[in-house]
């Protein structure tokens, strides 16, 4: 779908106006970068994907109590899914370099694994997921890398303790980081403007801060291939690539 001139300008007016930005992202701000989305129609979680080739559903595999009760499945899965070390930022991401160089860019809130805004060099960087780029022994808490991870075999061990080494992401079944969260509010509550990208908004309780009633700025606007059950609460949906949005921005 061929993005509309008059969508652009819109957004290119608001962007103009604010002065405080936050950007709210989902795995759908990676994909043009080669990483797999989740629930769009290619996705990790949908009919026709991956979904088949495991004898689990990806949800359940990446649930905190699959990772307990089938730690080898588990890691399995994870490191071949889930590490995305061979991804490098495109010009989406280098742009919200720019607006966060030029002060309008508060903050990126996003719900991706990927440290693809941080390779870009965003310096405010909101993890609600955490990242694939960190571990640690649930043991004594020794930390390793993404390449120790990835070449890894069966189920990881802390080299100083023996304790199993697990990614520092938020699975399914636990909580989110809490001062992360809270920080995520803070800045939504500060911000005039909100871009949504590469989301379908149905993770809660992180898509719920859009909802969360913190947000009294003026522009909500939402940039997703695919409809979102938040799209009439938006001053401005485009149904369409971010990256092909953002390549049409002048920041």
């Amino acid at each position: 779908m061929a993005i509309q001139k008059q969508q652009i300008e819109t957004l290119q007016k608001m962007i103009d106006e604010s002065q405080n930005i936050v950007f709210f992202g989902g795995a759908g701000t990676s994909t043009d970068c080669g990483l797999p989305d989740f629930r769009g129609t290619e996705g990790l979680y949908t009919e026709g994907g991956k979904k088949k080739t495991y004898k689990y559903s990806p949800e359940y595999m990446l649930h905190c109590d699959f990772m307990h009760m089938h730690p080898r499945e588990f890691f399995d899965f994870y490191r071949n899914e889930m590490i995305f070390d061979y991804a490098k930022p495109n010009s989406f991401h280098e742009k919200l370099v720019k607006l966060e160089q030029n002060g309008k860019l508060k903050a990126i809130i996003t719900q991706n694994i990927d440290s693809l805004h941080q390779k870009a060099g965003s310096k405010r960087v909101l993890e609600l997921h955490g990242s694939s780029a960190r571990n640690y022994c649930i043991g004594c808490g020794e930390t390793y890398s993404e390449q120790w991870m990835k070449h890894t075999t069966e189920v990881p061990k802390c080299e100083k303790c023996g304790k199993i080494v697990r990614p520092d992401v938020t699975l399914y079944g636990e909580a989110l980081k809490q001062e992360v969260f809270l920080e995520a509010e803070q800045a939504i509550a500060q911000a005039d403007m909100i871009i949504v990208a590469g989301t379908s908004l149905a993770v809660y309780p992180a898509a719920g801060l859009v909802r969360s009633g913190h947000f009294s700025g003026k522009y909500l606007v939402i940039i997703n291939k695919q409809e979102t059950e938040q799209d009439r609460f938006a001053d401005l949906v485009i149904n369409d690539s971010v990256t092909e949005v953002f390549d049409a921005l002048y920041v």
